[in-house]
């Protein structure tokens, strides 16, 4: 009897770590083409699953994006790990916007889906990683990244990266995860109070952090004309 119970615990448990590394970490101790494969898998039920409120997404996500673009003429846009592409997808639902946005997304499905409701004319798709990213030094004048840095292997070189192909004096949009499950995802999230600190060792200053829907924080920052300090060891 005592061995029959030793054995349910033990499947008890190990449902509990499956459910833990799938489900809330989202495969990110599993290393990134785990990540991608699950992604792969969900992309078909990825916006039910999210539940993305036009309106909210409008007022929270494009207008600030559109607000802090306004004064440049052809802005260019680039979105890490861009899922179903709801930065553009919303973005470009505001009149007179005049960007372009680079919708970066290592998920073939997930872009696949993303394709088919972004502008074609307005979105461009590449398929790659955020470390390294394919672009050259100082090419955007915006970067975003949300909801993604929490599942990239070394977060501080992803940050090193975003800070890289920024001009200077470009602006970037990333979360940061803060949910009550967010220090169980090791080593890949900040605590809340370290976070402004990390961006301006990546090279980052002007920095204001928000809460962001339930289990993240948003921060704006800019890129220094100082240049970028080395991404943390």
């Amino acid at each position: 009897m005592g061995s029959i119970w030793i054995w349910a615990l033990g499947a008890a448990a190990l449902l509990a770590l499956l459910y833990w590394e799938l489900w809330v970490c989202e495969g990110a101790h599993l290393g990134r083409r785990f990540v991608v494969w699950l992604y792969d898998l969900a992309a078909g039920y990825y916006e039910r699953i999210k539940r993305f409120d036009t309106l909210w997404e409008r007022r929270f996500l494009a207008e600030p994006v559109a607000q802090a673009i306004q004064n440049l003429d052809q802005a260019r846009i680039l979105d890490v790990g861009a899922g179903t592409g709801r930065l553009a997808r919303s973005l470009f639902q505001l009149p007179g916007v005049c960007a372009q946005v680079v919708c970066l997304e290592p998920s073939a499905r997930m872009a696949a889906c993303g394709r088919s409701t972004t502008p074609d004319e307005k979105a461009l798709w590449v398929r790659a990683w955020g470390v390294p990213l394919p672009f050259s030094e100082g090419c955007f004048d915006l970067v975003s990244c949300l909801e993604v840095l929490e599942f990239t292997p070394r977060p501080a070189e992803t940050l090193a990266e975003l800070a890289r192909v920024l001009r200077p004096g470009g602006l970037l949009l990333i979360t940061n995860r803060v949910g009550r499950e967010a220090p169980w995802i090791l080593g890949r999230t900040y605590r809340r109070e370290r976070f402004p600190e990390v961006l301006a060792e990546a090279g980052f200053e002007n920095i204001e952090v928000f809460p962001w829907q339930v289990n993240y924080d948003l921060a704006w920052a800019r890129r220094s004309d100082r240049g970028r300090a080395a991404p943390a060891a």
